[in-house]
C-alpha cells in the first residue's frame, strides 16, 4: 500500500488565509452544540421580519455551499447549489410569510478536528403553528483551534417515497 501524499502537501503549501467575517457570538462557536442551535435559530422569524444574515454568514467558511434537494417533474433527484447569497435569495419567501425551524433529533459523527452532523428539522409558519415539513439537514463542520465552522449544508426533505427513517427521529 502506497502511502498517501496528502500529509505531504499540506505540510508543503501555504496555510489557508483565514476566514473572514464579523465577529462571532462567542457562544454560536464554541461548540458543535452551539453552532447547530444558532444555524437554526437564525432562520427563524416572524412574518415581515428578516433573518439575521449578519448573525448567520459567521457560521460559515468564506465560500460555503449550500446544497437544497428537491425531485423532478420526471422523478429525479435534483440538488440546488446555493453560495450564501443566492441561499439568503432563496429563503426570502419563507422569511415574507414567518417562518420557524426546529431541530428534533441529531445524530454527530467526530474525528478530531471535523465533525459531521445529521440533523432532523420540523418548519412551521410560527413556533406553534401547523407542521409544514420535516426533513434532514447533513452539516459538515470543522474546529480550527478557536472555534467551529460550517463547511457545507445539505438537506432533504421528507415526501411519499422519502419517509425519514426511525433512526432520524426522536
Amino acid at each position: 500500500m502506497r502511502p498517501s501524499l496528502i500529509p505531504l502537501l499540506c505540510a508543503l503549501a501555504p496555510p489557508p488565509a483565514a476566514p473572514t467575517a464579523a465577529a462571532p457570538r462567542p457562544e454560536d462557536v464554541a461548540s458543535i452544540d452551539g453552532i447547530i442551535k444558532a444555524f437554526y435559530e437564525v432562520v427563524c422569524v416572524a412574518p415581515g421580519q428578516t433573518p439575521d444574515w449578519a448573525r448567520d454568514r459567521t457560521l460559515y467558511i468564506p465560500g460555503v455551499r449550500f446544497v437544497s434537494m428537491s425531485v423532478s417533474k420526471e422523478g429525479k433527484p435534483e440538488a440546488h447549489v446555493l453560495s450564501h447569497p443566492e441561499f439568503i435569495e432563496f429563503s426570502a419567501p419563507l422569511a415574507r410569510d414567518g417562518f420557524w425551524e426546529r431541530e428534533i433529533h441529531r445524530s454527530t459523527f467526530r474525528f478530531g478536528n471535523i465533525a459531521h452532523v445529521l440533523s432532523t428539522y420540523e418548519s412551521r409558519r410560527s413556533e406553534k403553528g401547523r407542521m409544514l415539513g420535516r426533513g434532514v439537514n447533513s452539516i459538515e463542520l470543522y474546529w480550527d483551534g478557536k472555534r467551529w465552522w460550517i463547511a457545507s449544508a445539505i438537506w432533504d426533505t421528507e415526501r411519499p417515497g422519502n419517509p425519514l427513517p426511525k433512526d432520524l427521529l426522536p
